[in-house]
């Protein structure tokens, strides 16, 4: 088992380093850690991170569970946790259809970026006493698995997610509207995708989430040149989905495709914004700690 090195902590947040480690457990394991070391560091001053074994006494629990120890100690009543408790539900979503497979300049595809973020967000979860699943689709749903808390349940999410492969075309709207009617106890549902699909169908989705009471936090993925169109010289474009080609010289386009883009995700922005909805736009080349902190910072005041 490879050891964490506090001093190299950012290391561990870079998506090409840790893509070299292989393992997704390590992974989950050595970002996490890399992510706590660096909330004890600027910007992230003032947040903490409590893997909770205790929780204090309340009414109605079973005097059986008091830790005698703790009350020798601290003259307080403390119950200890077991690994079924838990004290937020979370969903993780993720597509996972073909235009996920998407990379440019040997960096890591969308969907490897995104499991990885999934990875540590579940561990994390569990290590804090939260309950985790995970749910995987393309124009369907592929895997649901609701939430558990238990650190073996954590071993099979993170197993579905190391063998997840892009596969199918998109049906991101269609989709999360199935998994909002099958989410029956309300939490925070964490979606990860590109979002490349219809922008109108896909925000009234997110409103089904928020309909239905639960907290949702959108992290729209791409990389970096899906943002820039920066492709130098002629080049074929093909669609990750139904094969088909064209062959351009880029420069023609990238003014007008630059400017749709920045109209498509300042809609999403807008929209999420306007529905109570938190919206964090990353590309592959983010170091991790980025998407961490904007769960941290919701789960904080979410309680």
């Amino acid at each position: 088992m490879q050891e964490f090195n506090r001093e190299d902590y950012k290391q561990y947040l870079k998506p090409d380093f840790v893509a070299k480690l292989g393992n997704l457990e390590l992974i989950a394991r050595l970002v996490v850690e890399g992510f706590i070391t660096g909330l004890h560091k600027s910007p992230y001053h003032g947040f903490s991170v409590e893997f909770a074994e205790h929780r204090q006494y309340m009414p109605g629990d079973e005097p059986k569970h008091i830790d005698w120890k703790i009350y020798g100690r601290t003259d307080r009543f403390f119950i200890k946790q077991f690994e079924e408790e838990t004290n937020l539900k979370a969903y993780i979503i993720l597509d996972a259809s073909r235009s996920m497979a998407f990379s440019s300049s040997k960096r890591i595809s969308k969907l490897e970026y995104a499991a990885y973020v999934s990875a540590a967000l579940a561990y994390l979860m569990v290590q804090q006493r939260d309950a985790v699943g995970l749910t995987v689709y393309d124009e369907k749903l592929r895997i649901y698995m609701p939430p558990h808390a238990t650190k073996a349940y954590l071993k099979e999410i993170l197993y579905q997610l190391g063998k997840t492969q892009a596969e199918g075309k998109t049906g991101t709207a269609s989709t999360l509207h199935l998994i909002a009617e099958r989410i029956k106890r309300r939490g925070l549902v964490i979606i990860l995708s590109d979002l490349f699909d219809n922008a109108k169908d896909v925000v009234t989705a997110l409103k089904h989430f928020r309909h239905k009471k639960n907290e949702v936090i959108v992290m729209q993925i791409l990389d970096p040149i899906e943002k820039s169109f920066a492709f130098g010289g002629d080049a074929i474009f093909r669609d990750m989905e139904t094969k088909e080609e064209i062959t351009t010289q880029p420069y023609h386009l990238q003014k007008a495709y630059q400017e749709e883009m920045r109209k498509f995700l300042e809609y999403y922005k807008k929209e999420c914004r306007e529905n109570n909805i938190d919206y964090v736009l990353l590309d592959t080349s983010v170091p991790f700690d980025v998407a961490l902190f904007q769960y941290l910072s919701k789960r904080q005041k979410i309680g």
